[in-house]
């Protein structure tokens, strides 16, 4: 269950500073969801030691997992402004550049601890041994979609990057996908319906589906044969997305080495195409 839902299901057994608590955490979930336990009991009116006993009731091993459900809340739900709102009191005391920059750096490292690298080496050979590759991703993801799309076109022979060109157009351009094909969904929150539909659609279809996504909890996991998982944040309207683009890197790396000799014979081709017609510039400047 997610933390709406526990609470929901446990308010009746709630005290009445946790029913305070709980009232204040539904109604300001993207203000406290970057509090510590001490400044959360002070918002909402209640001691610190009674922010932690409200988390063990919900079943959390403290407060940090506590702060993490409502960090699910915030991506998932919460608006622009209230995003905006929520970093103005993240980040309004302190260094804003180094601040950013940190929190991009804890979401690779809770990335390198928790993706699983049977399901990434799974995705790699599916996409080598793959007919037709599929990639799409919506609104802040839809330059993943782009920037893995313009990598897999050098190495591989048919990648086709999904253009939003409104809902049917989009199911128009993978009507043809077979079993033999590679559908990459990448999605994270505020998470994308039509990305999600379409999935579903490439998955019936009898496709191999990889997502790229937050959580297990997202709703593309459930249509999808391997999942990698990378992790986002929510910095004001900004979807922080340096993890997932991270893993899109070794996805690239990885299927270039394991076609290493078919991309050396690209790559000469490409040289040869990039010296004659002077695409790079070579003066120093």
């Amino acid at each position: 269950m997610d933390l709406i839902e526990r609470i929901k299901a446990k308010e009746n057994g709630f005290s009445k500073g946790q029913k305070k608590l709980a009232d204040y955490i539904l109604k300001e979930y993207d203000k406290a969801a970057f509090l510590t336990a001490s400044k959360l009991g002070k918002a909402a009116g209640v001691s610190e030691s009674t922010v932690v006993r409200f988390a063990y009731e919900l079943d959390y091993d403290g407060y940090p997992q506590l702060q993490k459900a409502m960090n699910v809340i915030v991506k998932t739900q919460s608006s622009s402004l209230q995003r905006l709102e929520g970093a103005a009191e993240r980040y309004g005391n302190q260094n804003l550049l180094k601040s950013i920059l940190k929190t991009d750096t804890d979401r690779i490292r809770e990335t390198i601890a928790e993706i699983d690298e049977e399901e990434f080496e799974k995705a790699v050979n599916s996409i080598v041994s793959a007919r037709k590759v599929y990639i799409i991703g919506a609104r802040s993801s839809g330059f993943l979609a782009e920037f893995l799309g313009y990598y897999l076109r050098m190495i591989l022979d048919e990648v086709h990057v999904v253009d939003f060109t409104g809902e049917a157009g989009v199911f128009e351009q993978i009507h043809r996908i077979q079993p033999d094909d590679v559908f990459i969904g990448i999605s994270f929150p505020r998470y994308s319906r039509i990305t999600a539909q379409v999935q579903q659609f490439a998955s019936r279809a009898g496709a191999t589906t990889i997502a790229i996504t937050d959580s297990m909890q997202s709703p593309m996991t459930s249509r999808s044969k391997v999942n990698l998982i990378a992790k986002s944040d929510v910095i004001a309207v900004v979807d922080s997305l340096t993890a997932p683009l991270s893993v899109i890197n070794a996805l690239a790396v990885a299927i270039s080495i394991r076609m290493k000799d078919q991309v050396s014979e690209r790559f000469k081709i490409l040289e040869d195409m990039w010296k004659e017609y002077d695409i790079y510039d070579k003066k120093l400047l």
